[in-house]
């Protein structure tokens, strides 16, 4: 599986760098920092669907639902076993570790195990179940 994660400014290799410091090296992540500079999220996917073998999965990941870097990713899922996740966080990442695919009720078990982790934390209360088990 290679994933392609793009944002707008420095999120996206802020996650990778992450996801580095717990895992180490990640070279099946490509990040596209959108807007940072002259380069489009076009020509990123372009360049990166060149080292993509055609039966491999490619998870592309936007960090905004509807957003331009979204909308330019979604352009490309009309590529054989290409998936489009939007509303990225580190939670999500790190559920993708160590696999080298995922199906899509997979996917969507994970999505909702990241939302989870988006949460008000009160010292009072009791951790949530879903952080004593999504570690």
């Amino acid at each position: 599986m290679k994933i392609f994660l793009s944002s707008h400014g420095h999120l996206a290799s802020g996650l990778k760098s992450s996801l580095e410091i717990l895992y180490g090296n990640c070279d099946h992540i490509t990040v596209f920092d959108a807007y940072v500079d002259e380069n489009s999220v076009q020509e990123q996917i372009e360049l990166f669907f060149e080292s993509v073998e055609e039966d491999q999965q490619v998870l592309l990941i936007s960090d905004l639902y509807g957003s331009s870097v979204n909308q330019a990713m979604s352009m490309y899922l009309d590529r054989p076993g290409t998936t489009l996740v939007a509303g990225a966080n580190l939670a999500f990442l790190i559920g993708l570790m160590g696999r080298d695919s995922i199906t899509r009720e997979e996917l969507k078990d994970l999505i909702e195990q990241s939302r989870k982790m988006i949460c008000i934390v009160n010292l009072e209360e009791e951790e949530p179940s879903s952080q004593k088990d999504f570690f």
